[in-house]
């Protein structure tokens, strides 16, 4: 080998490590650059080449006028199809139950001594087929209730403009615009609630009620399951219980009665008040000839000889507890094979006489003041028996069920549940905490008249309905779980809305929520354990569910500390606080709390005895304001009528922690109970304002009829005709009649 040293290849160096790193980068930013460049010159490219293309189609003057229209009108109509998917989506949710079958059930209620009360479910009298009814029967529903009903689609436009304009005209709803249709929906699936949310649903439930049966089908589960009065659903009910006849054997006078219970069948109901349905009845006539499906000719037969009732005694059913309680027994006897029951209610049919009475009277006399229209009540004995329950002003207008599903503002009342989980938590009625100025983050809650009381007792707080304690108990030392957590335990169903304004009752509960969960404080802080079944019996007399024997003992809910200290501060509230009108005569001791929400939207008073619980609250199905009507106005003077009868001949039980008869040692007379107001919070009643009866346009024409009356001359007797006749040469053949 020689000496010369031989070529070796040349190894990279540190320093050209980082120069050769860096030409890659710059290779790839090259081609990420040039792509992107590329990519959107050709996008480009192509997006000039597209609208090179439609400018072929482009239009001048009036014409592009009309596209612009049709562009805006798809893209409107885009969005509201959007809008009505959403808005359809919660409506057809209710066509997944078993509709069809709701009526499988055939029940028979009994009150609480086994008296008869009413019937639900199947119609006991078989509905004949559709084909099989008189023909002049359907005539005339379709007259009255929908004459395009083979026309339209489950919702009429036609029908709605004309009925919007004569509202307008009349300046009042004096004609309805839903199909035949939309009631079906609304009876099948939804209830009386006077809402936007119900009308929505029904108008698509009805789309799909055309969509899915035939007309005949529609028009016979109208006819079968329409309330038709006196506790009667269905035609064929209705025929039997009026007229003692199947519906296949009415006549014409008779079907125009049965059609115009539609519309109103608490009003037009014939045992109630024969004259109006004879009234209304010629209405329906009147509507046959107007709609061209019947001559005069053919109905003055039916005018001369109006439909001839049965003779039956005006028995008031208790329908809006029949429909709780027939929930009550689908929920309960679903586990049954038989479905043909004989139910034995808790209902006391004296008590909910007296409750019924006690709502019409409170809203007669002073709803027109205080402009509430609507009202609900419930009664609980102490041991959770249901004995009365009111759902609205009156069944036949309305059966939506305001005690059972109606979910309104409690208010104050709704301050209870704070307090006992701060009577749970070791505090007492002399614990002190200060009444000032509170915010918990954004909500700054005020008291009424925007005042502070400095340092109370929670004794106090609750007796004068002060809003900043219970906040201050909640945010500093209870919590919202805690809260909401106690609603649920003392039987409250309707779920809790987690927000920091609930310690002032801004979350919904039903009248029914508010009884149970408040006789928990009489029955020592056990749970009231709330029904309205005693027993199911089938037609054998087999007793296939007793209350008492399959249901679990009731559990306790607050210590027997808790709630004694309860009632000793609810008592005092009756007599020295903001429901004065609540206190019982007699000596009986009352306890309890008044509730008044946002603008007087909503009243409430829920008080009790040892012997009874009872929740009333006043309001409008719209939402709209009273005249400044509070809990212990007319809630608390309905409460105190109705509780004033039920400690009539009765054992009277003590609440559990009140030894004395009242916290001062004294009752407080009748006259002087009353007659307390302002400073403790009690509101003064209104001066009364009679209810309109008659509209201004009938008055005047009454009086004008009756003016006119007054000033015409007197007829001459015939005797008197026949001799001023031949004074005057004129006298006829014969006498005038």
């Amino acid at each position: 080998m020689s000496g010369r040293r031989q070529a070796v290849p040349d190894s990279p160096s540190p320093d050209n490590r980082p120069r050769r790193k860096r030409h890659i980068l710059l290779q790839i930013d090259s081609w990420i650059d040039s792509t992107l460049w590329n990519a959107g010159f050709r996008v480009g490219e192509i997006w000039e080449e597209i609208t090179i293309f439609f400018r072929r189609f482009r239009v001048r003057g009036w014409k592009r006028w009309v596209f612009e229209i049709l562009g805006e009108g798809m893209t409107l109509g885009t969005a509201g199809s959007v809008l009505l998917l959403a808005l359809a989506i919660p409506a057809f949710e209710e066509t997944g139950k078993d509709w069809r079958n709701h009526g499988d059930f055939a029940i028979t209620f009994l009150d609480r001594y086994g008296n008869l009360i009413g019937h639900r479910g199947i119609i006991h009298e078989n509905s004949a087929p559709i084909d099989d009814l008189p023909d002049h029967l359907i005539k005339a529903v379709l007259a009255t209730e929908d004459r395009r009903f083979f026309d339209h689609f489950g919702i009429d436009f036609l029908g709605l403009a004309r009925a919007m304009s004569e509202n307008a005209r009349a300046g009042g709803v004096v004609q309805g615009g839903s199909t035949l249709t939309q009631q079906l929906a609304k009876n099948l699936f939804l209830t009386n609630e006077r809402s936007l949310e119900r009308k929505i649903k029904e108008a698509f439930l009805a789309v799909w009620l055309e969509a899915n049966l035939s007309k005949k089908e529609i028009l016979s589960l109208y006819l079968d399951r329409a309330y038709m009065g006196g506790g009667t659903f269905g035609a064929a009910a209705a025929s039997q219980f009026y007229f003692g006849k199947a519906i296949t054997d009415i006549n014409l006078a008779e079907s125009a009665m049965l059609a115009g219970l539609f519309k109103a069948p608490a009003k037009y109901a014939p045992h109630v008040n024969l004259p109006a349905a004879r009234a209304r009845a010629n209405e329906v006539l009147t509507n046959m000839v107007q709609s061209g499906i019947m001559t005069e000719g053919q109905v003055i037969a039916a005018r001369r000889n109006p439909a001839v009732v049965v003779d039956r005694e005006e028995a008031e059913a208790p329908d809006f507890f029949l429909d709780w309680a027939f929930e009550e027994v689908q929920r309960i006897a679903a586990r049954f094979p038989q479905h043909s029951l004989i139910v034995r209610t808790t209902i006391d049919p004296g008590l909910q006489k007296v409750a019924d009475a006690a709502v019409a009277a409170s809203l007669r006399e002073y709803g027109e003041s205080y402009h509430v229209k609507q009202a609900a009540l419930v009664t609980v004995e102490n041991g959770g028996a249901v004995r009365a329950m009111v759902g609205g002003r009156d069944y036949g207008e309305s059966q939506f069920n305001r005690a059972t599903r109606a979910l309104r503002q409690p208010g104050s009342s709704f301050k209870v549940y704070t307090y006992a989980v701060a009577m749970e938590n070791g505090m007492t009625p002399d614990t002190t905490i200060v009444d000032g100025p509170v915010s918990w983050g954004n909500w700054s809650p005020h008291n009424y008249g925007n005042s502070y009381a400095g340092r109370v007792t929670l004794a106090t707080a609750i007796a004068k309905s002060i809003n900043t304690i219970p906040v201050k108990l909640v945010k500093d030392k209870l919590g919202l779980n805690a809260v909401i957590a106690m609603t649920k335990a003392m039987g409250v169903e309707t779920p809790i809305r987690k927000d920091v304004t609930i310690p002032l009752g801004t979350s919904e509960l039903t009248v029914l929520d508010q009884a149970t969960a408040y006789a928990v404080f009489p029955a020592g802080g056990v749970q009231s354990r709330r029904h309205g079944i005693s027993q199911i019996l089938s037609y054998k007399g087999e007793v296939l569910y007793d209350f008492d024997r399959d249901e679990p003992p009731a559990a306790p809910v607050l210590s027997k500390t808790a709630a004694d200290y309860m009632n000793q501060m609810l008592s005092k509230i009756p007599y020295s606080g903001t429901a004065r009108r609540a206190a019982l005569d007699n000596g009986i001791i009352t306890a309890g709390k008044t509730g008044t929400t946002q603008a007087y939207r909503d009243a409430w008073f829920v008080g009790y005895t040892g012997n009874f619980t009872t929740a009333v609250w006043f309001g409008n199905d719209d939402y709209t304001s009273t005249n400044n009507m509070t809990g212990g106005s007319l809630p608390a003077m309905t409460f105190k009528t109705l509780m004033d009868y039920a400690h009539q001949g009765i054992e009277l039980k003590p609440i559990p922690g009140i030894d004395n008869p009242l916290p001062n040692g004294a009752f407080p007379k009748p006259a002087e109970t009353a007659a307390k107001t302002g400073s403790t919070g009690a509101a003064v009643v209104p001066a009364f304002v009679r209810p309109r009866t008659l509209s201004h346009d009938t008055t005047r024409l009454l009086r004008q009829l009756g003016q006119e009356l007054n000033d015409a001359v007197p007829l001459i007797a015939p005797a008197q005709k026949v001799a001023a006749t031949d004074a005057m040469g004129l006298r006829t053949a014969r006498p005038f009649p």
